[in-house]
């Protein structure tokens, strides 16, 4: 098969054998682009996957002093001041009509529970307000804190009036599970 190749590539004229040259490197070239691109994937998902498992061992390695804080921390806390679920969503409820605002909506409550804590999630939407408002809002909620959390908040100009604001909070309260 080679000797066939061979005699074909040399009975051709120069011009062709340029032309035929050219096209096994341009395949060459495309296959080297294509096992670098291969490689650099590789590469790049064992750093990414080296970097994780040493995150991991470095909490687990961890794991005693960590248990030892959490531990501190749950001591340090009330278990009448903590919230379930149904009384965190009347508890901020609350507090956004202390703070003056009207137009609020909430979404459903979540639960996640491990051993003696449950922490419960609830979205919470305020369209049309202004940023005092807001603010003291803001305020109302930091004081209940460490039993009131905001987790995640992001706010956006009213389309229709640009001088009030629409928001969106995830807020977070933890309870106590009782024996």
């Amino acid at each position: 098969m080679i000797r066939t190749l061979r005699a074909f590539f040399l009975a051709r004229l120069l011009r062709e054998k340029v032309l035929l040259t050219g096209f096994v490197v341009m395949v060459a070239a495309v296959w080297l682009s294509s096992i670098a691109g291969r490689a650099g994937r590789l590469v790049r998902e064992v750093r990414t996957t080296t970097s994780s498992l040493n995150e991991q061992q470095l909490w687990l390695s961890n794991r005693a002093t960590i248990e030892a804080q959490a531990q501190a921390s749950a001591s340090r806390l009330d278990a009448v001041k903590t919230l379930d679920a149904t009384r965190l969503l009347a508890e901020v409820s609350a507090i956004a009509s202390e703070s003056g605002l009207r137009s609020t909506t909430s979404g459903e409550a979540k639960d996640a529970s491990s051993g003696q804590l449950s922490v419960h999630s609830l979205q919470f939407n305020v369209t049309k307000v202004d940023w005092g408002t807001l603010k003291q809002f803001y305020l109302g909620l930091s004081k209940r804190s460490p039993y009131i959390g905001i987790e995640q908040y992001s706010m956006q100009v009213d389309r229709a009036n640009p001088t009030l604001l629409n928001a969106s909070f995830q807020i977070s309260s933890v309870e106590i599970l009782r024996k």
